[in-house]
């Protein structure tokens, strides 16, 4: 229970991070289906079978003036770089996107919807050497994908993770803008203990806002500025409200994760309104302790 009161509840389903209220009206990410998989893997396939190759061709220049024992080593060396430590990396690096994935719009998460670390990289590197691809010639992740209920290969099981589709349409609101306004505040605001999931929640809220009826998305913006405050501090300037501390909550997340990952800083167009519609009823009432007061 928050001290605004009460917290949207939170369930897996599917989904990635799926928000069900008290209105059943869930905010979710879209799984890739498994034709998308197959596609990212081929071309990851296509792309480690010229680096194989070209590390052969390499190895036959060297084999002759080895042992017979170093050119096993350099054999099993190869292999396990080939197939365990570049797809490790690259999805480490690229925080779940390998080539193929970029190409075909898809990148890994965990199931909480948040970024994968090395861990979860190397055990889905390694679950596809031994029980997805290169063992089973693909049937384990087949089989693994149609009897799991989010599409997920043995790797993922095992690693806690999920594949998305992450490619958007462009018709999807643009990311929430910061008021000038509020810039001063929202740089002191401590944002490490919001988790990515409830980040996302808020995110998908305010882009689908359109779509809701005025009475549910008035519902959802207060609960899920409640949940956000509980754990973000300062508290949010008297009368601010829902809609506008949800945006400048994310704009200014999403400013600093611009600038941590070292990508220039985001360019806000000045007089750009947060993706959010306009209430049909008169606004949330903010509350004089720094929570949001449900609507009457």
């Amino acid at each position: 229970m928050s001290r605004f009161g009460q917290p949207p509840r939170l369930r897996q389903t599917s989904r990635v991070s799926d928000l069900v209220t008290g209105e059943a009206v869930p905010l979710e990410l879209r799984l890739a289906k498994l034709p998308s998989r197959a596609l990212a893997l081929l071309l990851d396939a296509l792309i480690l079978a010229v680096t194989g190759l070209a590390l052969l061709l390499v190895f036959a220049q060297v084999a002759s003036a080895i042992d017979e024992a170093l050119a096993t080593a350099l054999i099993i060396g190869g292999t396990v770089f080939l197939l365990v430590v570049i797809p490790t990396t690259i999805e480490t690096l690229t925080r779940g996107k390998s080539v193929g994935k970029a190409a075909a719009g898809l990148r890994v998460v965990r199931d909480d919807g948040g970024p994968i670390r090395f861990r979860h990289a190397l055990v889905r590197a390694l679950a596809g050497v031994f029980a997805d691809f290169v063992l089973t010639l693909g049937v384990g992740a087949m089989v693994c994908s149609l009897l799991n209920s989010r599409d997920k290969r043995i790797g993922d099981v095992l690693a806690g993770t999920v594949v998305i589709r992450e490619r958007i349409p462009s018709t999807t609101a643009p990311p929430p803008v910061l008021d000038p306004r509020l810039a001063a505040w929202a740089a002191s605001l401590e944002l490490s203990r919001l988790p990515d999931r409830l980040a996302m929640a808020a995110r998908s809220l305010l882009a689908r806002a359109p779509q809701l009826a005025p009475e549910v998305r008035t519902r959802l913006a207060v609960d899920l500025a409640n949940e956000v405050s509980a754990l973000v501090s300062p508290p949010p300037p008297p009368g601010l409200q829902p809609w506008d501390y949800l945006a400048a909550v994310l704009a200014e997340r999403r400013r600093r994760d611009t600038l941590r990952y070292g990508g220039p800083p985001a360019q806000q167009p000045p007089q750009q309104q947060p993706p959010a519609a306009p209430p049909a009823q008169p606004p949330a009432p903010s509350r004089t302790d720094g929570g949001f007061a449900p609507p009457s």
